[in-house]
């Protein structure tokens, strides 16, 4: 199992990454309707607290399976969220 510093920096450079794509295509394409990539920053952010909150949770029974579940659970959006900013 990775460390929780290690899962907090995947988290932060993932979506940020993420983040920043969207806003070289919104650059990039200025005629554009950026409404699509604005919902997918509001999406990687709000998935990025929603994640945190989990990764700082005290007391879970199974520390090991609950951070195996956070890493699953982050790679599940952040393919989701790539998947979409491909789309645009």
């Amino acid at each position: 199992m990775a460390s929780v510093k290690t899962l907090k920096r995947d988290l932060n450079y993932v979506m940020g990454d993420i983040i920043e794509a969207a806003y070289i295509h919104q650059v990039v394409n200025p005629d554009e309707d950026h409404s699509k990539s604005d919902q997918i920053v509001e999406d990687a952010i709000s998935s990025f607290d929603n994640l945190i909150v989990e990764i700082n949770k005290k007391n879970v029974e199974n520390p090991g399976a609950h951070f195996k579940n956070i890493s699953k659970e982050l790679e599940v959006k952040a393919n989701d969220l790539v998947t979409r900013l491909n789309e645009l």
